[in-house]
């Protein structure tokens, strides 16, 4: 397991990308997967950042580790508690020209994942734990 923690700052998420790739790497895990887990990363790490802690200051711990044959990252952050897992799906028949802008990273973080975890920390603030087959 190795962990990180990273200002919540847009210009960090080459930062967080660097870091959860090199220790899956590390870590062997399969390139592929590694892909998904930084685009679903980079995607949950901006939710934390933008509408989370909404340009105030705050931290993002990131936790890489492998359990059995799944990569597991886990993302910590003291922002007001939201559980992504409770967004519906969005309607994708709506076309694009119809749509607001944004409101995607959930659908995303979901398609590359084969797990998506949430718990409120009891201190407050938010546990999301994204977990991909990667050996």
């Amino acid at each position: 397991m190795v962990t990180a923690s990273f200002t919540a700052e847009l210009e960090n998420l080459v930062l967080i990308r660097r870091f959860v790739e090199k220790t899956a790497q590390n870590l062997q895990a399969d390139q592929a997967a590694i892909d998904d887990i930084i685009q679903a990363v980079d995607e949950a790490a901006c939710n934390i950042i933008v509408h989370g802690y909404a340009a105030k200051p705050g931290i993002i711990e990131i936790e890489v580790k492998r359990e059995r044959d799944t990569l597991a990252v886990r993302l910590r952050d003291q922002a007001a508690q939201f559980d992504p897992t409770t967004v519906p799906p969005p309607d994708l028949t709506i076309p694009l020209e119809k749509r607001c802008p944004g409101g995607l990273g959930i659908h995303l973080i979901r398609e590359y994942m084969d797990q998506v975890r949430y718990l409120a920390m009891p201190q407050g603030g938010n546990e999301l734990t994204l977990g991909k087959k990667a050996f």
